[in-house]
Formats: structure tokens, sequence, C-alpha cells
């Protein structure tokens, strides 16, 4: 019983230490769009460095629906990693800012990579990944990854 006790103990100083800004972990319901998801708490989480082009308020933004069907087939319902740049939780819109990993793979740069994405730096959150994500982006513009080669006009690069 004593042992339990002490495991018990030692296991639980191995999880995750949870953030200001929020769980490390959390269940996804649905995605509003491309580089903003629901999490089952009610929790609206944007995506930290990248702008997918827009698919809410009536707009159908070139590539927004490939960028949105990309963040679907990744989290929805499924058990999410977050982490934050504690210098910034929320945007103006009350947003929990992240970058979101699943299976291993984390989804912001994902987007970026395969040009369903813009860079996007919003100070102060991110500014440590910032020139990582501008390099994303740049390299799938100049491959004409996704909606690089597919779109005539990148509504989120302007």
């Amino acid at each position: 019983m004593r042992l339990a006790a002490i495991l018990g103990v030692v296991l639980s100083g191995c999880a995750p230490p949870e953030s200001k800004c929020g769980p490390s972990k959390a269940q996804v319901d649905f995605v509003v769009d491309g580089d903003t998801l629901a999490l089952v708490d009610g929790t609206r989480v944007r995506l930290l460095l990248v702008d997918t082009p827009e698919t809410t308020q009536g707009k159908n933004d070139c590539y927004g629906q490939e960028a949105k069907a990309f963040t679907v087939a990744k989290v929805v319902g499924k058990t999410i990693e977050l982490t934050y740049d504690e210098a910034s939780c929320t945007d103006r819109f009350g947003r929990t800012l992240a970058y979101v990993k699943v299976d291993g793979v984390e989804v912001n740069a994902e987007l970026a990579k395969q040009g369903l994405a813009c860079f996007l730096f919003v100070k102060p959150g991110g500014e440590a990944r910032q020139e990582e994500f501008a390099t994303y982006a740049a390299e799938a513009q100049t491959n004409r990854t996704g909606m690089w080669g597919a779109c005539t006009v990148i509504p989120c690069s302007m």
C-alpha cells in the first residue's frame, strides 16, 4: 500500500505542467475554419503564426475549404496537445492562442508547409518561432505548394 502511494506521487510529478494559458491536452469538438477550433469545453483555439483563407461569415476564399478540411481531418474528435507562448494567451477576440499537435504532427507548421496558410505574426504571440514559420510559408510560396500554385489571389497574404 505504501509503495502504491509513493508510486502515485512520483507518477503525478511526470505529468506535463499546465500553462497559465490553458490545458496541455484537450479534445476537439469542431473546427471553425482552417486556423480556429473549438474544444469540447467550449474554448476557441486560434493557431499561432498561421492564417488560413477564410470560410466563415459568408466568405469562401480560394483554398479555404482545403485548409479547413485538412484541420478537420487532423483534429476533430481527437485529443490534442497544446503549447502556448506565455507572452500572449489570447487574441483580441478572446480565442486562446496555441500550437496544436496531434499524433506527433504540429498542425500549425503543417498548414504553412503544405501551402494551406500564410504566415501571420501578431506581437507578441509566437515571437520565438516567427522566423521558422516565415520560412515554411516562403518555401511553400516558392514551390507553388497548395494555394500558392492554385489561387490567383491569396487573400491571407494581403
